[in-house]
């Protein structure tokens, strides 16, 4: 029997114990003693949905394949038992084994989005390890941090001995095997981080420091140590069909927040727009060959029990077998209630016609994501939907059975006028209208459109990089604009409008772009109780504005300020393929309204053909 790091007591206190005590369906047992290296995967969020997150699953089971490793979850306890850990001094531990986190050799924390920045502090804390990097020796386990948010480091920079930026299926093996040489020697921290340095794709923040002008901007960042690369390379997966995948993944206990499986069709997107990191970062596009996602379905399916299978991407679309694939699972499972979902459709005929194959239409919404109200703006931002798009969509999707859509939109783009905002009730009652014009008798019940606004954050990598963000004020001035236009609209009872927390835009603008004097505010924000920030139910402004004038740190230096062109910026040192010139030339175009084509239309010369592979060379061999 396995020992729970919590006793009965606690578990019985505390909401969903199921959080925490592991042995799920496909979680991997092995005996400590038997392996050279234990990995402690982390998630900064809850239990649920932390589980959802497909990145974890896969490094989790490629860990995991190797004899020599045993890789266990570990994720940030909710409020309740991080209460009691603190009273009772309780280590954090690992699900698996239920050992505590600081006895591993490594800590791996995937880094999703900002606002879960005070969660890993939480987890360092929690597990007694040193906060920052430099007081740590091999006691501590080596903290290494990937995903999206690595791409720009420098806010937790001091937190972290490595980060890995790129795809995690590259060189792990590369550094746990110089781990266990280096361990075997007897080398020093210090020395097996020097190494660790200096494989392609890893950063290891002590060797490399910033210097700033009195104007606060950057003036040089470079290694302070010899031999220490000054561009750090991403790493990617030339052939995504043969990478590792987990074809039988942890099935959690309590309901996640993707209770399915998950299978990714591609990864990257063609469609270049130019708000979109993920669109720039994941390049060059690369698809998952059809027949092998068949048999991963078939598995998969089988290993998990689950009922409900879903086909990951950023754009699911642009995927080139989607109607092959589509047809095998819906003749496949036909009639063993499994459902299939297809988040990131564009709404066309296609997608209509596979959506009411696989979905109870009464029950479903239909989602779009316009992004901007006006024709004008969605040229800026490279969105590549025109109006007559979006309402002939809207039209077969009405005809077709469907009431209730879904309108997703961004408030604060760059170039933005009053029009561009009242466009957006604007285009909501347009589609409400199209309703309309089908007879009485043909509509499918009573036609429900819900928009809603995010407010636009800059991000590192894009052509936006540079964008000026606006204040609290300004961003809820701006939803108010909106919301006045939706109460003018002829359909508006069928309209209704929410938007998303102005304060949190604020501070993810400040964690997207900030740099490394950015980490005295986080830390201090966690040391006057910040934590999960990303939910709204715990999230609170006032120590966020008490931390940033407790350490002097000014928030309008890194969101409303104009930032120049040839500013060094933070992320500078970070080869993502997608070259900076390129960058400009679509920040240059956004200014004139000009549209790029995607990728398969046209190469626009991005950088990315230099990895060799995928979409950049499609056709082309």
């Amino acid at each position: 029997m396995r020992k729970l790091a919590l006793s009965d007591e606690i578990l019985l206190s505390i909401e969903k114990p199921a959080r925490y005590i592991g042995n799920e369906v496909n979680s991997v047992m092995k005996d400590k003693d038997k392996v050279e290296v234990r990995f402690a995967m982390a998630f900064p969020d809850v239990y649920e949905i932390g589980m959802s997150h497909l990145g974890i699953q896969i490094l989790y089971d490629m860990f995991n394949r190797r004899e020599d490793v045993w890789c266990e979850r570990v994720y940030s306890p909710w409020v309740d038992l991080d209460k009691v850990m603190r009273e009772q001094k309780i280590p954090l531990f690992a699900l698996e084994s239920q050992e505590a986190v600081r006895a591993f050799d490594f800590l791996g924390i995937t880094i999703q989005y900002e606002m879960c920045y005070t969660n890993i502090l939480q987890l360092l804390d929690l597990s007694q390890i040193p906060m920052y990097a430099k007081n740590r020796t091999w006691e501590d386990p080596i903290v290494i941090g990937g995903g999206p948010c690595t791409y720009n480091p420098e806010p937790l920079a001091e937190f972290f001995d490595i980060f890995y930026i790129g795809e995690g299926e590259t060189v792990y093996d590369e550094l746990l095997d110089l781990y266990k040489s280096s361990r075997a020697k007897g080398v020093s921290r210090e020395e097996f981080l020097l190494k660790a340095a200096n494989i392609e794709g890893l950063y290891v923040p002590m060797f490399y420091e910033p210097k700033y002008h009195e104007d606060g901007t950057l003036k040089s960042f470079g290694p302070v140590r010899e031999g220490v690369p000054s561009t750090i390379k991403k790493q990617i997966v030339k052939d995504v069909t043969n990478a590792v995948y987990p074809e039988a993944p942890v099935v959690p206990f309590i309901k996640a927040t993707q209770d399915r499986v998950v299978l990714e069709i591609q990864r990257g997107c063609i469609r270049g727009c130019r708000f979109c990191q993920a669109g720039m970062l994941y390049r060059p596009t690369r698809e998952r060959d059809v027949e092998t996602l068949k048999e991963y379905a078939k598995t998969m399916l089988k290993n998990t029990g689950h009922e409900e299978i879903s086909l990951s991407s950023l754009s699911s679309s642009d995927y080139s077998q989607l109607k092959e694939l589509v047809d095998f699972l819906i003749k496949e499972f036909k009639g063993e209630g499994i459902n299939i979902s297809l988040p990131s459709l564009r709404i066309d005929a296609f997608s209509l016609d596979v959506m009411s194959q696989v979905q109870d239409i009464r029950k479903s919404s239909l989602t779009f994501a316009p992004e901007a109200g006006s024709q004008r703006l969605r040229d800026v931002i490279n969105k590549g939907l025109t109006e007559e798009i979006i309402l002939e969509g809207a039209g077969q999707a009405f005809e077709g059975g469907w009431s209730k859509v879904k309108l997703y939109f961004m408030l604060g783009l760059p170039t933005e006028t009053e029009e561009d905002m009242k466009d957006i009730a604007r285009l909501a009652d347009k589609i409400a209208r199209r309703y309309y014009e089908i007879p009485k008798e043909e509509r499918h019940g009573k036609c429900q459109i819900t928009a809603s606004s995010s407010f636009f954050v800059p991000k590192p990598f894009t052509p936006f990089q540079w964008a000026s963000m606006y204040t609290c004020e300004e961003y809820i001035r701006r939803a108010c604009i909106v919301k006045h236009e939706f109460q003018e609209q002829l359909n508006r009872k069928s309209l209704k409008y929410n938007w998303h927390e102005a304060d949190v835009t604020v501070l993810e603008g400040v964690f997207a772009r900030g740099d490394r004097r950015v980490g005295k505010v986080i830390e201090e924000a966690y040391r006057l109780g910040c934590l999960y920030d990303a939910w709204t139910e715990t999230f609170h402004n006032e120590p966020w504005m008490e931390a940033f004038a407790n350490t002097g740190v000014d928030i309008e230096f890194y969101t409303t300020r104009k930032r120049e062109l040839d500013e060094l910026l933070p992320w500078d040192f970070i080869d993502i393929g997608v070259s900076k010139n390129f960058l400009k030339r679509e920040w240059e175009r956004a200014m004139e309204g000009t549209v790029t084509p995607n990728c398969r239309v046209q190469c626009s010369g991005c950088g990315a053909a230099q990895f060799g592979g995928g979409v950049c060379y499609e056709g082309k061999n």
